[in-house]
């Protein structure tokens, strides 16, 4: 709570907490979701529909009264921190340099009494992810004009550092956009007076290797996210995917992409090499420019179109939804950061509880001495996020965290711990933790990793990141929890066999084949044998190629 204000005698911290946010929330006047409706900012823009929300920003459809047009306007949230505001100020500046149909355009930035706001182009198309899987010239067409976006973009002086297909949209044209350039950094070394060094902030799945280690950026890592997403694209699974964080660092950082014509058979030669290219480890193997990887991808659509009999081995997903207006993605969340507090140490907890209180936008909900008691609170106090210490006496951070992410899935774990050990840091993200933190972090970078994990993002503290991916590198590659005869019935699986079929290419009782599979897919905690087939697939475990001995 500001310094000014003291507890009311005789208040639990959590009524403190409320009664401070509903004074400050009248003080600073933050409105009802549809309050401004109607109303008119700078004396130009008339909101007229809410599109959606965030923890740090609500986005509405405008009119812009002057020039007559549609546009998406982005409202600061009046409680948002200074950290949060200047990045709010970064998002504008960078999209204001950047001037390409590729990319969602920037209008204006402004203030219009206590709201901060920016209005951007309004996007009437569709989230990337709707196309997926998709026709290998569309893939092309598609990947090209995402390559001479980013060229401008990296001419300009900018890396993007977050592609993926959320980020990028399909207007009815064909006209690809991308979006949220708030990640954006610029590339002369600015970003390091934003952001710790040795900090990991992005979307796993999409992470470059040097992303994931937490080594300098260069324009060469928004080409590899880009490979990641054409990849997912032609295929219709990830390159690199797991149940855990680590592991898919992991492999980010040392496992080769399993070729996209093993899974996809009979994608185009120049489409799959232009690929695996952009998903080299090293980023000196990769394209050296967004515009040398366009231009491999325009080869790919001069060449002759042939019919294609490939099957895919994931089922294909639901027919995608007709265009419709978007926007750019938005959790629902509330204005406010509701706090779990779990340590066993008071003065550790109360020190926090000031601190966060005096956070405009926080609300320290509950405090725990163990994880029982965490576990119990979160079904009474329904925080949004807890802070998690591992070691506790009686049941441990570490031994209620899996239970945490099965009873309360929406609720973001961010690990708060004094214990760097590797261990201790695996552990807790294979149980489920969205981010983990060092004790020993500054106030302001505990704050950012609270905002950041209620954005979504994997969240890994100072020097955390570098201590995680070295120690995997050195443990060498997981073992195949597969012998031989499972290997062989779960590549016949992928090449789409029935059990009958299955039984009938290895020899087998149908009912062997069938109790073969049903332990698989309770060792790899998959729910189908189809399930099954494709981890062994991306783990590199089988290989459609083998077919050849059936």
């Amino acid at each position: 709570m500001p310094r000014n204000l003291r507890p009311i005698p005789n208040q639990s911290l959590a009524q403190q907490s409320y009664t401070q946010y509903t004074f400050e929330k009248y003080l600073r006047g933050v409105p009802p979701r549809n309050s401004m409706i109607g109303r008119i900012l700078g004396e130009r823009y008339q909101v007229e529909e809410l599109l959606g929300e965030g923890a740090t920003a609500i986005v509405y459809r405008a009119k812009d009264l002057r020039l007559q047009r549609t546009v998406a306007i982005k409202v600061l949230m009046p409680h948002v921190n200074e950290t949060t505001r200047k990045r709010f100020e970064r998002e504008a500046l960078s999209a204001a340099q950047l001037n390409h149909p590729g990319i969602m355009a920037i209008y204006d930035v402004d203030k219009d009494r206590e709201y901060h706001y920016l209005v951007v182009e309004y996007i009437n198309g569709q989230p990337l992810h709707n196309l997926i899987p998709a026709d290998p010239r569309q893939v092309a067409e598609i990947g090209k004009q995402i390559c001479l976006a980013l060229e401008y973009a990296h001419n300009t002086g900018f890396i993007h550092r977050d592609i993926k297909p959320a980020n990028i949209y399909i207007l009815p044209d064909g006209q690809v956009k991308i979006m949220d350039f708030g990640l954006a950094i610029p590339s002369d070394g600015e970003f390091k007076r934003l952001t710790a060094a040795g900090t990991v902030i992005g979307t796993p799945a999409y992470l470059s290797p040097e992303q994931a280690q937490g080594h300098p950026l260069d324009r060469r890592t928004d080409l590899y996210s880009t490979g990641i997403v054409l990849y997912e694209m032609v295929t219709g699974i990830l390159p690199f995917d797991a149940d855990d964080i680590g592991s898919i660092l992991l492999q980010q950082v040392k496992k080769a992409a399993t070729p996209p014509s093993q899974i996809m058979p009979g994608i185009p030669v120049t489409l799959e090499n232009a690929i695996l290219r952009a998903l080299e480890k090293k980023p000196a193997a990769r394209f050296a420019t967004a515009k040398e990887m366009a231009d491999a991808l325009e080869a790919v659509l001069k060449e002759e179109p042939t019919p294609s009999t490939a099957k895919p081995v994931a089922a294909q997903p639901e027919e995608a939804p007709p265009y419709r207006k978007a926007t750019t993605p938005l959790n629902k969340f509330d204005p406010t950061v509701r706090i779990l507090l779990a340590d066993d140490h008071n003065l550790t907890r109360q020190s926090l509880a000031y601190f966060l209180e005096d956070v405009p936008g926080f609300i320290v909900v509950g405090q725990a001495a163990d994880g029982e008691e965490a576990f119990r609170l979160i079904g009474e106090n329904k925080p949004d996020v807890i802070l998690l210490d591992l070691n506790m006496p009686g049941t441990s951070g570490l031994a209620i965290l899996p239970r945490i992410r099965q009873a309360y899935p929406d609720v973001k774990v961010l690990v708060l711990t004094g214990r760097d050990e590797n261990t201790y840091i695996m552990q807790a993200l294979r149980a489920g933790a969205h981010g983990y933190v060092l004790k020993a972090s500054s106030e302001e970078q505990l704050e950012k990793s609270v905002h950041d994990v209620m954005l979504g993002h994997l969240v890994l503290g100072h020097g955390v990141a570098e201590r995680l991916v070295q120690d995997l590198l050195e443990r060498g590659p997981a073992q195949t929890p597969l012998d031989a005869i499972e290997k062989d019935i779960l590549t016949c699986v992928a090449a789409g066999y029935d059990n009958p079929e299955v039984a009938h290419q290895l020899g087998m009782p149908e009912n062997e084949v069938a109790r073969y599979l049903m332990a698989i897919i309770d060792r790899l905690g998959v729910k189908s044998k189809t399930d099954a087939a494709l981890m062994a697939l991306r783990a590199g475990w089988i290989s459609l190629e083998e077919l050849h001995k059936f």
